[in-house]
């Protein structure tokens, strides 16, 4: 018998039965949403995409549901904190069209990056992490350049080993560790000049999802190409998708690029503006 909403319903009736929650169903939009009794806050579920999942892998897109679903809410209800935990926190890549606020609507912390990129700050809780906001960083007394230099310095740590693969006589780098933050090696300046003085052609640089850096020592036109296709793919079936240009990094500096027809890079400079 095929699954419809009702049956998605119910059967995610069982799954979050806990007595510190609240479940609820909105049948006009398609929606299940699960929350916290005391604060209403929670997580909504749009049920036809959880159907479609569940057609293609059965109980095990369940069992994913519900464990995102018990994080994300224990991180809701639990008062975070800074003090004391500084190597627990990082920077994280995001596109330059994500929310500038929460809900709630407290501002965000975060700083500018290129045309197509910007950082935001996450504590890190071990399966998860919480993205930081203004509200968390008054509490705490911190200003942004302390977060920033403690969450850079962090990121320096994380390992930066590459999975290589050479194609149409191009080298191409791949850090895809799924830690949360393999985008956020982007910030490793060190290991960009690194990677850049060994480069043989131009360094090209992508950060289509959250969860994979890519990097290519690009020694021919074909290198463009192959690149775009590969970002463009990258970033259509990314968890967390960031972008699907791809970057020239040069004199420390990351230059937009895209693509024409005849595989010959071209700066986006002057088409490309910061929100």
């Amino acid at each position: 018998m095929a699954m419809n909403s009702i049956k998605m319903k119910k059967l995610l009736d069982d799954r979050f039965n806990n007595p510190e929650w609240r479940t609820s169903f909105n049948r006009d939009k398609d929606v299940y949403r699960v929350e916290w009794q005391d604060t209403h806050q929670g997580i909504s579920i749009t049920v036809p995409n959880v159907i479609a999942k569940y057609e293609q892998s059965g109980e095990n897109a369940i069992d994913e549901l519900v464990y995102h679903v018990e994080e994300s809410l224990k991180m809701m209800h639990v008062k975070q904190e800074l003090e004391g935990k500084e190597k627990q926190i990082y920077p994280v890549i995001r596109s330059t069209s994500f929310p500038k606020k929460t809900k709630a609507g407290v501002k965000m912390v975060y700083s500018d990056h290129t045309a197509e990129t910007r950082i935001y700050y996450a504590l890190d809780l071990g399966h998860t992490y919480q993205l930081i906001d203004q509200k968390m960083l008054d509490t705490e007394g911190w200003t942004l350049e302390r977060l920033k230099e403690i969450s850079m310095f962090n990121v320096r740590s994380l390992s930066t080993e590459t999975k290589v693969d050479q194609v149409a006589g191009n080298n191409f780098y791949f850090i895809a560790t799924r830690d949360g933050y393999d985008a956020s090696r982007i910030l490793n300046e060190a290991f960009l000049e690194e990677m850049r003085l060994n480069a043989v052609g131009e360094l090209a640089v992508a950060v289509p999802h959250q969860d994979v850096l890519i990097l290519v020592d690009v020694q021919n036109e074909m290198g463009y190409d192959i690149l775009a296709q590969m970002t463009m793919q990258y970033f259509a079936e990314g968890r967390v998708p960031i972008t699907s240009l791809s970057f020239i990094y040069e004199n420390k500096h990351l230059e937009p690029i895209f693509i024409l027809a005849k595989n010959k890079p071209t700066n986006e400079n002057e088409t490309k503006k910061d929100e």
